[in-house]
Parts: structure tokens; sequence; C-alpha cells
């Protein structure tokens, strides 16, 4: 049995008494990965490879950031600046500190930053602001994925407590003609996932031509999940006057493009946080010929594995795994594609406030989301890039805890 008790986790590579295989050996030819996204053939490369690089990553000397703003320095209206010290924020973030003068000056920005930078509150907080200002502002937030529009909404919330602002969500897996409702009541910001806006564009019940600002949340995850036709669509009927704000972790030619059509004369900050953190320990568990299944169970009944996200390739597979966990007398719940809304919610619900152990996932879930306390994140089975192997590690080790990432390898 792979046993934590014996065997120390380092992010830098370093292990001992490793009960399944010895020592990951680091370096060798490039990974490969097989196929394509869409297809989800099979990957073929040594996980180790990823600590190394991200090891490296870590070693590299970060210059320490001096702040130009504190929260109160901003013009922004005085009770935003009472919810953000409820909420216990005291200083800005890089990207906050320097994003939110442009977008109070309606400047079009664009920001490159991974997740866990704050720059949710970076593009919220001054366009709540530019809505108190002028009540004809309607904000259109375009951003991939359910569970990221359910995060934006509660933050917008949160900073708009006391505050008359009216605001909507469109997601599928939701009622849409609830959502119609609320379309009709005119909110100031309306948060959607693409194939939901454009679902509702089509029945005439939304005119992207009505938004005099908008959002692009994750342009880079929105591509990388074939909604690039769908955003071009958005972004053809937006009035010509605007003003428009584009984030993204990543710059490729398929963002430029977008970057491009999308905006006019636009302020560029970027900010690259260190993508994998020192307090992440990570390692690979071989698994020498045994169920994968038993070598999960086996770590899964030691007492430090409190709260542990299961990351897997497939909605089928880690629908089975939560069947076969669920019959061994586990605490479990999944999210992915095929589940709806309610369930998915419902399953992240019972993991934030740990009235289950263990949440199975694919990818869905590993940018964005700001799950606490999570002890562990396990890569059941291989990611198929650098990236989702980034962001699925990042789940864990957040708040200055540590945490710990293991990936199993055959």
């Amino acid at each position: 049995m792979y046993s934590n008790r014996n065997h120390r986790f380092n992010s830098r590579g370093s292990h001992s008494n490793h009960s399944r295989g010895g020592r990951p050996s680091f370096g060798g030819n490039r990974p490969s990965f097989g196929g394509n996204r869409r297809g989800r053939k099979a990957v073929s490369f040594d996980p180790s490879m990823f600590i190394q690089k991200a090891v490296i990553e870590e070693q590299v000397t970060e210059e320490v950031y001096q702040n130009e703003h504190a929260f109160a320095d901003f013009a922004i209206h005085e009770q935003i600046k009472k919810n953000l010290t409820l909420k216990g924020y005291q200083t800005p973030t890089p990207i906050q500190d320097q994003i939110i003068p442009y977008i109070l000056e309606e400047r079009d920005v664009v920001g490159i930053a991974n997740t866990g930078t704050g720059k949710t509150a970076a593009f919220l907080l001054p366009l709540i602001d530019k809505v108190l200002r002028d009540p004809s502002t309607r904000v259109l937030v375009v951003t991939p994925t359910r569970e990221l529009a359910l995060q934006i909404r509660e933050e917008l919330v949160t900073f708009s407590q006391n505050l008359p602002i009216f605001s909507t969500i469109l997601i599928g897996g939701s009622s849409i003609s609830r959502q119609i409702e609320r379309l009709q009541r005119r909110p100031a910001f309306v948060i959607g996932t693409p194939g939901r806006l454009k679902d509702l564009n089509d029945r005439r019940k939304i005119n992207f031509a009505h938004f005099n600002t908008i959002v692009l949340d994750e342009v880079d995850r929105m591509l990388d999940m074939g909604f690039i036709h769908d955003v071009k669509r958005i972004i053809s009927d937006l009035p010509s006057e605007r003003q428009s704000l584009f984030f993204s972790a990543t710059t490729s030619k398929k963002v430029e493009e977008i970057m491009q059509g999308f905006l006019r004369n636009p302020a560029f900050v970027t900010i690259k946080s260190r993508e994998s953190k020192a307090n992440i320990n990570q390692d690979v568990v071989r698994i020498q010929g045994r169920a994968k299944i038993d070598v999960l169970h086996d770590l899964l009944i030691q007492d430090e594995f409190q709260k542990v996200l299961v990351f897997g390739r497939t909605k089928h597979g880690m629908e089975r795994l939560t069947r076969d966990l669920d019959q061994r007398g586990f605490k479990v719940a999944s999210i992915h594609g095929n589940k709806s809304q309610g369930q998915r919610q419902r399953a992240l619900q019972q993991f934030r406030e740990n009235r289950i152990q263990i949440l199975l996932a694919t990818d869905v879930v590993s940018r964005g989301l700001d799950i606490k306390d999570v002890t562990h994140v396990i890569n059941y089975d291989l990611p198929e890039t650098y990236e989702d192997y980034i962001h699925r590690i990042g789940r864990t080790g957040r708040a200055d805890k540590t945490g710990i990432a293991l990936t199993f390898v055959d």
C-alpha cells in the first residue's frame, strides 16, 4: 500500500521509501499527447516531467510587487468599499491594483492572468461603480463554464450588498423560462455561458446590441472548449460604442484573433503568478499492475486524506468511479457535463461544507473555482496538457495552506 505516513512528499522532487515503485525519474523526452482534446484519446507521458517543470518555475525569483493603490484610493462608491471591508479585502492584488484605474477611465482592457489572481474583483468593482454612476449601463459577462458563472455572480452579490444592483445568470442546466423572465426586468449585469447566450439570442430573448459593456473571461478556456464561433457571434452583434474587457490566462493565435476584433486601443496588464506554488507538494503514485481503484481506496482510508478532489478524463469514467467508491462506503459525489446544474451545485456545496470527503470531476472544474481546504488533488487519469495539470493541482494549497497533488502512473 502507498502510505503517506511513510513517504515524504515535497515539490522539489525528493522522495524516500516509495512503496509503489521507487523514485520517479525526471527528465527524458518531451511529453507526447495522444490525439486532440475533443477526441479524448489516451495520453502518453511521464507526469514527473510536469513536476520537474513546475519545480523549476518555483525556483525563479520574483520581484516583490509594490502596490500603487489601496482600495480606499479608488474612486468607487463608499458602499462598495464598506462591502470590501466586510469581506476582508485589505490590499488590492496586482491585477486589481493595475486594472481598476483603467476600467474606471472606461478604457478597453486586456488582462493576461492566471486563476487565483483576483481578476473577478478587478472587473466587478469598477463595473458596479459604473452602473451606480450611470443606471443605463448594461454589462454582459461571458464565461466558459456554469461553475465560473455562478462564482462570478456570488462575488457580484457580495460586492453589491445594500446597493440597487440587479443581475441574472444565463447558463445551461437551469430553467430557461425563468431566465427569460429575469431578462425582461433588464438586469444591469447578465452573466452567462456562450451556449445559453446563443440559444436565448436565437429565440430573440436577449439582444447583445443593448449591452454597452462586455467582459470576456477566460477566453483561452472558451476557445479550448469549442466556443470560438459562439464568441464571434456575440461580438458581431455588440454595439460599436462599448467598453470591452478581455481576460485570458494564455495567449495564442486564436486568442489574439478574438482580441483584435473585440478591442479598441486597449490597456494591457500582464500578471503571471507562479503557476505552481511551493506549498503544493507534488508526486506520482505508480500503479504497477494493481487495480487503480484499489490504490485509490488505500489512499482515501488514510486519516490525512480529509478533503480530496479526484480528476479523471471522461464523464462516464468518473460516474462509474463514483458508484464504485460509494459502494465501498466513501462519502463521494461527482461533477461533470452529464450532470444537471442542480446536481452539480449540490455536489459542490456538499464538498464545500465537508458533507462529503471526495469530489470526482472532469476538467470542467479545474479552472477558476475556489474551494477551501482541499487537502489532496489526485490525478486518477493523466491530464492532457501541462496547463491542465497546473489548473488541476491549483485547487489545493490555496490561501497559504499546504496541499498535496498526486498523479497515478501505470
